[in-house]
């Protein structure tokens, strides 16, 4: 057995026999990571509180010959309080804890996504904004290579914004007028989908909840769950798989 320390987020955990849990995080050096915490569902274990979903830790562990490793020490790093205390943004965590367990992968470090998924959670945390977890699946999506085409026409290559009315996920990306199919895109949705790609996101953060936002939420939604070829659980009944 290998001795190891990482930093992790908790993206679920399951029960195991009378007093152990199955944690697993997201890390920030060995990816996603199975781990069984011994005792944590005992009365009087301080242990416990420390490894529930969406908790930021730090971590010592064995890694073993089998897929779980066993976990010796959490020290917290961040709770994100805030997030807990409200069912709106915790349903919004929620869905970017299952979409991180879905794409990470065991053992295989992928330090963007950890970074990219303590710095959702940080800002869901700062600010209830519609637009956090739109934003968190879009850049999860072009970290993954699938980041839907913005600019110009998948279809024809129509280079023109006003003609861009339209969005396929089967093309990957919007359509113009001569082209369209797939679900209706207004100009305001093209320039906050792209601001949100482009590099404005402290701007698109600031976004109030509107039509357009909706608008991009259901896109992005729409998107990911096409990447994942699976329905978010958590988007549709507010419950992590």
């Amino acid at each position: 057995m290998t001795l190891f320390r990482d930093r992790g987020v908790v993206l679920r955990t399951i029960r195991l026999g009378e007093a152990d849990r199955i944690v697993t995080l997201m890390t920030e050096q060995n990816g996603k990571v199975r781990a069984v915490a011994k005792g944590v569902r005992r009365t009087k274990s301080k242990f416990g509180s420390r490894v529930e979903p969406l908790s930021h830790v730090a971590l010592l562990g064995w890694q073993g010959r089998s897929d779980l490793d066993i976990i010796n020490q959490v020290e917290v790093i961040d709770t994100f309080r805030p997030v807990r205390e409200d069912l709106d943004r915790m349903t919004a965590a929620m869905s970017m804890l299952e979409v991180v367990d879905q794409i990470g992968q065991e053992r295989h470090g992928n330090p963007r996504l950890y970074e990219m998924l303590v710095g959702a959670l940080a800002a869901l945390a700062e600010r209830n904004s519609p637009m956090v977890t739109p934003a968190f699946f879009l850049k999860v999506l072009s970290l993954e290579g699938t980041a839907p085409v913005l600019d110009v026409c998948v279809s024809c290559g129509e280079e023109d914004s006003a003609q861009l009315v339209a969005f396929d996920l089967v093309e990957g990306g919007v359509l113009c007028r001569s082209c369209r199919r797939g679900r209706p895109l207004s100009a305001a949705g093209l320039v906050l989908l792209r601001r949100t790609l482009g590099g404005g996101l402290t701007g698109v953060l600031a976004e109030p909840r509107s039509s357009v936002t909706d608008e991009v939420t259901a896109l992005a939604t729409e998107a990911m769950e096409a990447h994942l070829d699976r329905r978010l659980r958590s988007v549709h009944t507010g419950q992590v798989s």
